[in-house]
């Protein structure tokens, strides 16, 4: 059901309202305040043209030609040959998501009315997204500086009737699909190629689509992680608001405060609190300071994109006095680099759940070695701990930072780039990794848990458990493992044991 309207350009977009706008679960169009804004926009780009000033993109060349003049019979070329000419990325298509985000992202940047770009060229935009006419983009290609080229050059080729879409389910050339649909291309004008291709676009996409997973991770690792204290018979003083108030960071206290929920009135507490252990495992007793960090990262970069999502990333820009000026808004580090600090994030939320899978498998006196009680003839819960500990390792490979290279394109005239389109590419692969991580400690939790019975935890605790167990069954003798990894990261993306947790 779609709920309620957006503005482009002329309301806050946010990282989940982009993915709610791109689900169809929120209607988005452009206000008649915002359509004579984009309209008076455009108006100063064609009287800076009449006027005769030389201005970069619109009657010079690109880049290193940025000296070039162009005729004015030849302006419009220009930015039709710009979508062509930079169309050259490769590898893999980027998901159907994500080049859905782009448009979106795009048209709001479009309709801040600082682009000069016509009402007819975003209203085609706007008319894929809302009939879900996706274009092709492949996922390598950019430097991430003077905006996304290649995978913006890729998502407006459609316009000009060139290059792939998805449509009705298959990929089909933009030519056949405007032919099907009795449409013309666009025959784009001065600024527009350049105002299509310019901007963080495929950085932004990506991170959006990457935090609302890893927001996700973030809560089932709490709430897995807290079932793990219980199954490894822990204490839960490390978490105690004593504690987290003499170190007082915004995730840590946000971890402890959420485990002692879900752990309070556990009878499973209760029954070792008088035992001669004296400290917990540190992926245990540290979960507020290692899941906390990963947190703060969460909050730093959730609040740098949504900076991002309302900023003009464009060049040369239109200002509001009729001005045109160039500039660097384009240059993806602001991004770039946090987004290298949350692909560390989510590796160590990954790298400290391996841990706790190979303390579960330890047993003790409650839960047996490797989590089932006839050992030998059984391998037990053996080597998913081996699936954790390569995913974990893959993951800490691609925690180099992207942001630390930088190649000099365009003959010298772009020097630094922020390489944040890999890094956002890489964010997305290491929390996949990640999702199946977790997944893999909620089966072995889980496993433990049942030995500890007729204790019980929590209410919050309990129902999470229950819930498991109405999808993945309790393990007696070695099995086949991979349809319950299978469901417990459908488990884990479908959010239940966060609804369960509230």
């Amino acid at each position: 059901m779609k709920l309620t309207k957006f503005n482009y350009g002329e309301d806050t977009l946010t990282y989940s309202l982009a993915f709610e706008i791109a689900e169809g679960k929120i209607i988005a169009g452009i206000s008649d305040s915002q359509k004579k804004t984009i309209l008076l926009s455009r108006e100063n780009v064609e009287n800076a043209l009449e006027s005769g000033q030389k201005i970069y993109g619109i009657n010079t060349g690109f880049g290193a030609l940025c000296s070039t003049i162009i005729s004015k019979d030849e302006v419009s070329q220009l930015q039709n040959n710009l979508i062509k000419s930079h169309a050259v990325g490769v590898g893999d298509d980027i998901p159907k998501i994500i080049s859905k985000l782009m448009m979106i992202l795009k048209v709001h940047s479009l309709c801040m009315g600082y682009s000069g770009v016509r009402i007819e060229l975003i209203e085609r935009i706007l008319w894929k997204i809302d009939n879900n006419i996706i274009p092709v983009v492949p996922s390598k290609g950019s430097v991430g500086a003077s905006g996304d080229l290649a995978p913006l050059a890729h998502l407006f080729l459609p316009l000009i009737g060139e290059g792939e879409v998805i449509y009705r389910n298959k990929k089909v050339k933009s030519s056949d699909m405007l032919s099907m649909e009795k449409k013309n291309p666009i025959d784009v004008k001065e600024k527009e190629g350049l105002a299509l291709l310019n901007g963080t676009q495929f950085i932004s996409a990506y991170t959006c689509f990457a935090l609302t997973r890893f927001r996700n991770c973030l809560e089932n690792a709490d709430i897995i992680g807290a079932m793990s204290v219980e199954s490894t018979l822990s204490s839960v003083v490390p978490f105690s608001k004593e504690i987290s108030k003499l170190r007082p960071f915004q995730g840590a206290q946000h971890v402890a405060s959420k485990v002692r929920d879900l752990l309070s009135s556990s009878e499973i507490l209760d029954s070792h609190k008088d035992c001669d252990k004296v400290q917990d495992p540190y992926s245990i007793r540290c979960i507020p300071q290692v899941h906390g960090a990963s947190w703060d990262a969460f909050y730093h970069l959730e609040r740098m994109v949504n900076i991002e999502l309302n900023s003009i990333t464009d060049n040369p820009i239109v200002l509001k006095d009729g001005n045109i000026v160039s500039g660097g808004n384009f240059h993806g580090q602001p991004l770039a680099i946090p987004i290298d600090y949350n692909i560390i994030a989510a590796s160590e939320l990954g790298n400290i759940s391996d841990r706790r899978v190979y303390l579960l498998l330890k047993g003790n006196e409650k839960v047996p070695k490797l989590l089932v009680k006839n050992i030998g003839v059984n391998s037990g819960f053996m080597i998913l701990q081996y699936t954790t500990a390569a995913l974990t390792s893959e993951n800490k490979n691609l925690c180099y930072p992207a942001s630390a290279d930088s190649i000099t394109t365009s003959l010298g005239q772009e020097d630094h780039v922020s390489m944040g389109s890999i890094g956002a590419v890489k964010f997305l692969q290491v929390i996949k990794n990640l999702e199946k991580i977790l997944s893999i400690e909620l089966i072995c939790s889980s496993q433990a848990y049942d030995f500890l019975k007729p204790l019980s935890s929590g209410k919050k605790i309990e129902d999470c458990h229950k819930y498991i167990r109405t999808k993945i069954s309790h393990c007696d003798n070695d099995k086949v493992f991979i349809d319950d990894m299978k469901e417990a990261e459908i488990i884990i993306k479908s959010k239940k044991l966060i609804e369960l947790s509230y």
